[in-house]
């Protein structure tokens, strides 16, 4: 199945019936009265977070969603249908945002979360409501309601507290594969993931947490070289950065160049990501005697001078991997108990996330754009160039008089 991680459409509530002018007609009653009944409400639209979807291909081709109108009132005082609420289904971790207003409407975070995103318009009232002492037969009535419509924009984040980051072939997909049953693809050859995979690391049986790992950075990426910045929205709701580099690159590029490199194209992305808590993990360690390789790695880390936690691994082979997820699951029940035991704490950090969200959401829409207005650039361009203009063919004609 395709990977789509944002989608744009427009949703229309229904609008309410109208109400009813009728009036009471039976044998032997000659002054029946009022009798219009009021039109029903029409259907909502309602947005609900599904743990089985994985991607908003859905969305893709089908972009104009209707609820059902409310059913006009009618005599004898009945009430029209209701029109039936439409529910659309999107994965956890999808933000619905209104393109008009750039308003954020809501986070679906949890399964089985729900959210309104267009009221149906109300039923109208019958005459039946506007009989009085002084007007027994009114003939007034009042139309339904019409519904909310809005232009969304569904924006999939994935749900993951640790996120990978890495130069192509750094060993990002063999890490998730040997640490979790997710088996996302390997292969010799640069951006072999081309999608967000999601892999879940089990500890023991009640100790866990999930990784993600997103296609590979180059140089250039913030300007939209390889497969750019677009994945990068994928790791703001990461707690934590695991920066995989090959220590012994068969390019033989030097790695310190390759981990500086990567951290400028994040921080020209989102300042707030770069600042997330970001750990060192140099790979491919079996492919050297160990103490050549644990020489290269110390040097590695003292010539940029790196101050948090790195570690050392193969992850082919295996090596290394343990204390790298104890010590990353350690890093994590530390944190949930510094923050249970200060609320402050975890107010504040709900606040941090809550901004680095939308940081980088406003970053990834900013990038886009730019993208957007260089391809429309490069398309004025090439059309200006074209040899079979006919503008440039045509050929003047000057008439001279004798």
């Amino acid at each position: 199945m395709k990977f789509v991680d944002e989608a744009t459409i427009r949703v229309e509530a229904g609008k309410g019936g109208n109400g009813c002018c009728s009036f009471r007609r039976e044998k032997y009653i000659e002054f029946g009265g009022p009798n219009g009944g009021d039109g029903g409400d029409g259907g909502s639209v309602i947005i609900e977070a599904d743990h089985n979807l994985n991607t908003l291909v859905d969305y893709r081709y089908s972009r104009l969603f209707r609820a059902p109108k409310g059913v006009q009132g009618s005599g004898r005082d009945c009430t029209g249908a209701k029109g039936d609420d439409i529910t659309l289904l999107v994965p956890v971790g999808t933000c619905i945002v209104d393109t008009e207003t750039g308003e954020l409407l809501g986070d679906m975070t949890i399964p089985g979360e729900q959210l309104k995103v267009a009221q149906g318009g109300q039923g109208g009232l019958g005459n039946a409501h506007f009989k009085t002492s002084t007007n027994r037969s009114p003939r007034k009535t009042i139309p339904g309601s019409e519904g909310q419509s809005r232009d969304l924009r569904f924006e999939l984040s994935v749900l993951a507290d640790v996120g990978l980051l890495g130069f192509p072939n750094a060993g990002k997909s063999t890490f998730v594969r040997s640490v979790s049953n997710a088996e996302p693809k390997v292969a010799d050859y640069p951006f072999t993931t081309l999608i967000p995979q999601l892999g879940v690391v089990r500890i023991d049986e009640l100790r866990s947490f999930v990784v993600a790992d997103i296609p590979g950075l180059i140089d250039g990426a913030a300007e939209g070289a390889g497969l750019g910045t677009r994945f990068l929205k994928h790791l703001s709701r990461c707690k934590l950065l695991l920066h995989i580099v090959d220590g012994f690159p068969i390019d033989d590029e030097d790695p310190a160049e390759k981990i500086a490199s990567l951290n400028k194209e994040l921080l020209k992305f989102s300042p707030a990501l770069a600042d997330l808590p970001q750990w060192l993990v140099i790979n491919k360690m079996d492919l050297e005697f160990d103490e050549d390789a644990n020489s290269r790695a110390q040097a590695i880390v003292e010539s940029i001078d790196w101050a948090g936690p790195w570690f050392t691994m193969s992850a082919a082979t295996g090596q290394g991997i343990q204390n790298i997820t104890r010590a990353v699951m350690n890093y994590f029940e530390a944190q949930q108990a510094l923050e249970l035991e200060n609320p402050s704490e975890l107010a504040k950090a709900n606040i941090a996330r809550q901004q680095l969200a939308e940081e980088i959401r406003q970053a990834d829409q900013e990038t886009k754009e730019i993208r957007r207005e260089a391809r429309k650039a490069e398309k004025t361009q090439v059309d200006d160039n074209d040899p079979w203009d006919e503008d440039e063919g045509d050929v003047e004609v000057v008439y001279v008089s004798e």
